[in-house]
């Protein structure tokens, strides 16, 4: 830095050289008397030329410096100046201590007069070297600044213009010297102008360049928003004194607008990802309503709303909406990001708060892009929040679902045509999770219809029993599956207990569970014993999973169908992998308190007798249904009164958590007190054992042995003849007037009467007669005959065969069975209620029997 300058009489003394042209362009001086001879040299032509005055002065410079070739021609330039001529020209001129080297001079000589009269000569010399190099200079200057594609300013230190290129005159108007003297804040906006401003200030004061400082401005006549890139640094004089500093500036728009594309592209890629990731995670139609939500605020606009036609929600066949778009909707979900933006309600048109049901008018934008099934951009009102809102209908399969709203509010950038793709993609892929959703939850109820048709009422009763039950589906979003119980009542008050597990999950496994189910009941109904029934289940279970047969193969293959065979057989495999199932039959008699048991390889019940621990019944497992090739064993237990029977499924007792034989013992000790009420221990059995894990269903049922009093049960046996059948009446008529039951002593009678002559005429060994009463009062005759009765309609010629015509109409129900040793054929009546009376024949009733 040079020191301060001292004023005199308005002339600028500065005791540091100036920095002006001379610093850079070498002036020496030397005068010539009128000898021709040196007579002054000065002390830059020392430097310029190598040689002290000393040496010089005195010499005749033509001979001194020229070359000898030279010398006449510089002898006649010498004798012309000092006869008063001026002379320039390029001199050549031998460099000192130097063979054969010489330098290139410009010699400006201007003739001179002494005091005396006597002509001489003042010479000036520049060095011609540092004349081509100041052009050069100024050449490469002018390039650089002049035609530089790029705006260039030069700022003094005052940070006002000095010098303007013409790029950049083309950008912000006029010529180039038209911005001699503005500042940054002529052209940039104020925020912006002070931070170039400052730029400026500091590289001026620290001369630390500054690189790529981003700008944002308008040009003149040019609304759209610029990005500039802005280079400084500091400009020096020849002595190294700031002068100023340079601003190269670079339109970098394109660059950030591609890299804005670039960016957006990006985001947008990523909100895909996450809609993939997080939409449609729940089969919940409100749920998947915000997850869309979830992702496309803030990340993708500020405000967002989802509405869903009611029909959807209500679970309509067919979504019926209106053609014009003005159907019933309901606002399931909102969002903002907007810290004092509402609460309720984006885009065009009134408030709508979530849970409330709207139409859109006729005439709004929202009703065209439902109607059309078309993305409509909407503008906000004059005063609102919003400045943009893109009504995106939501489409699924060809059908409008509803309407989504994507809202920026003012301030935020504006959607572009990205922007518009974006919302359809996310709109469309909520769209088909909505559907599939509301497919999922029509099938899902239709299931559940089914499922809960199949399983028994919640309180189910048995003669003889108490009996509590639970069902736990494997999943809460599922709640079908191949687990089921059953309680079965039998002739004679018997009872029949049923728990099976079909292996797999879902509707299938759950309409394999009912086919199962059915079958059993059907085989119950042919009274036939616990291993019987599951042979026959085994058979029917080995037909279901092979549904076409051996003989569809082979008319498969004669119809010439490549692969049928080989196609017959992936779907058996398919269906008998589903219709393997396990299963536990009992039948439990209230008369005897016994109950036989048979086991298709499921877990064996577990039999709590009072005061006693809790055990596993030891019997065989058997192999499960649809196996095959081994026959079924079963037990027979004897319980006592108060004992607690439990079938369960291996849902309760097993899991990934822990293995079955502990699940086993957790199972025993949670049911181990008997004493409780039924309901109760079931409670604690699923409050105590881990049945949440939503692995597999859970089946559970419990039953309570209180077998029939003896004094509820009249038995007696009869001889061969015909004398029993008045015997028989006897009997029934005295048990029936213990019971107090007179309103059904002459039915009893009558139909008793037609049972023992039926085994006395059609059957073999001696008569056995029971009344059994509970709930109902049941006859049974019993006989060492295997011929089953057969209702039959009598000819009008025929004095017999209208028995069991009789029976069926003055009974509740009726039917046979057979035993080991025989038969057994009974009827149930209902017992009288105080009200109703017995059953009579009506004569349309008896004209039918003929």
């Amino acid at each position: 830095m040079s020191e301060i300058p001292e004023t005199a009489g308005g002339v600028v003394w500065q005791s540091s050289p100036p920095g002006s042209i001379y610093d850079y362009i070498r002036v020496a001086s030397f005068s010539i008397g009128p000898d021709g001879l040196i007579e002054q040299w000065s002390r830059r032509a020392e430097e310029q030329f190598g040689l002290p005055a000393r040496e010089v002065v005195g010499l005749d410079p033509v001979d001194a410096f020229m070359p000898s070739e030279l010398r006449p021609q510089g002898h006649r330039r010498v004798t012309e100046i000092l006869d008063g001529r001026e002379w320039t020209g390029i001199v050549p001129f031998r460099l000192p201590e130097s063979e054969g080297r010489h330098g290139f001079a410009e010699l400006y000589v201007m003739p001179s007069e002494t005091a005396a009269g006597e002509r001489g000569a003042l010479c000036i010399v520049v060095d011609v070297r540092a004349l081509r190099g100041i052009e050069t200079d100024l050449a490469a200057s002018q390039a650089i600044f002049g035609q530089s594609p790029f705006g260039f300013l030069l700022f003094g230190t005052d940070l006002t213009v000095l010098r303007a290129n013409k790029r950049f005159a083309t950008v912000f108007g006029g010529e180039p010297g038209d911005h001699r003297g503005h500042t940054v804040h002529d052209y940039l906006g104020r925020a912006e102008a002070d931070r170039m401003a400052a730029a400026l200030q500091r590289v001026l004061e620290t001369g630390e360049s500054v690189t790529d400082l981003q700008l944002v401005g308008t040009a003149p006549g040019d609304p759209a928003r610029r990005h500039w890139s802005i280079n400084l640094y500091r400009v020096h004089s020849g002595t190294g004194r700031p002068i100023g500093v340079a601003s190269l500036g670079i339109d970098v728009t394109r660059r950030h607008n591609a890299a804005r594309e670039a960016a957006d592209a990006r985001r947008n890629l990523a909100l895909l990802n996450e809609a993939g990731n997080r939409i449609g995670n729940s089969l919940d139609l409100e749920t998947t309503a915000r997850e869309l939500l979830d992702v496309a605020v803030p990340g993708f606009c500020d405000l967002a709303s989802v509405d869903l036609y009611t029909a959807l929600l209500a679970g309509d066949e067919a979504i019926q909406s209106r053609a014009d778009g003005s159907a019933e909707l309901r606002r399931v979900a909102f969002a903002s990001a907007v810290s004092d933006g509402p609460l309720t309600g984006s885009g065009p048109g009134p408030v709508v708060t979530v849970g409330d049901v709207h139409r859109y008018p006729f005439h709004s934008p929202c009703a065209g892009a439902l109607r059309t099934g078309r993305l409509h951009a909407v503008p906000g009102d004059e005063g609102s929040l919003v400045h943009t809102t893109l009504a995106v209908p939501m489409v699924a399969h060809d059908t409008v679902v509803g309407l989504v709203q994507f809202s920026r509010a003012k301030g935020s950038e504006p959607f572009g045509d990205r922007d518009r793709a974006l919302a359809t993609e996310l709109a469309s892929r909520a769209a088909v999770c909505i559907d599939n959703a509301r497919l999922y939850r029509r099938e899902h109820e239709r299931a559940l219809i089914l499922q809960r048709s199949l399983l028994p009422p919640g309180d189910p009763e048995a003669a003889g029993l108490d009996i509590a039950c639970r069902y736990l589906p494997g999943n809460a979003a599922t709640e079908v599956g191949g687990d089921w119980f059953d309680v079965i009542e039998l002739p004679g008050h018997r009872t029949a207990l049923v728990v099976g597990d079909v292996m797999g999950r879902g509707l299938r496994a759950a309409v394999a569970m009912g086919e199962l189910r059915t079958a059993v009941r059907t085989l119950a109904m042919l009274d036939l014993e616990p291993a019987e029934v599951l042979s026959h289940l085994d058979e029917i279970a080995r037909g279901l999973g092979d549904p076409g047969g051996p003989d569809r193969d082979l008319a498969g293959a004669r119809r010439g169908r490549p692969g049928a065979r080989g196609a017959h057989k992936s779907r058996e495999a398919d269906l008998s992998e589903v219709y393997l199932a396990t299963c536990v039959y009992a039948v439990y008699d209230p008369v005897t308190r016994r109950c036989a048991i048979a086991n298709a390889g499921h877990l064996p019940p577990v039999l709590v007798e009072p005061g006693e621990p809790a055990l596993f019944l030891d019997m065989p497992p058997g192999l499960p249904l649809g196996v095959g090739g081994e026959p079924f064993e079963e037990i027979e237990v004897e319980l006592p009164e108060g004992a607690l029977l439990a079938l369960y499924t291996d849902g309760l007792v097993e899991s990934r958590d822990h293995p079955l034989d502990e699940g086993l013992r957790a199972f025993r000790k949670a049911i181990s007190d008997p004493v409780a009420e039924l309901e109760d221990v079931c409670d604690q059995v699923l409050n105590t054992l881990d049945t949440r894990h939503g692995e597999d269903d859970i089946a559970l049922l419990m039953a309570r042995i209180q077998g029939l009093a003896p004094d509820a049960v009249g038995d007696w046996r009869l001889p061969r003849e015909p004398r029993s059948v008045g015997r028989a009446r006897e009997l029934a008529r005295a048990q029936l007037l213990a019971w107090d039951l007179g309103d059904l002593v002459d039915t009893t009678e009558l139909l008793v009467s037609e049972l023992v002559t039926n085994a006395l005429r059609y059957g073999e060994g001696e008569v056995r007669l029971r009344l059994l009463r509970d709930r109902a009062l049941v006859c049974e005759v019993w006989d060492a005959g295997l011929v089953q009765p057969r209702r039959r309609r009598a000819r009008d010629t025929d004095e017999g065969g209208r028995g069991l015509q009789l029976v069926g109409l003055l009974s509740a129900s009726w039917g046979s069975r057979r035993t080991p040793r025989g038969k057994t054929v009974w009827f149930e009546l209902s017992l009288p209620d105080g009200e109703s009376s017995p059953a009579e024949l009506t004569e349309e009733q008896l004209l039918s029997m003929f």
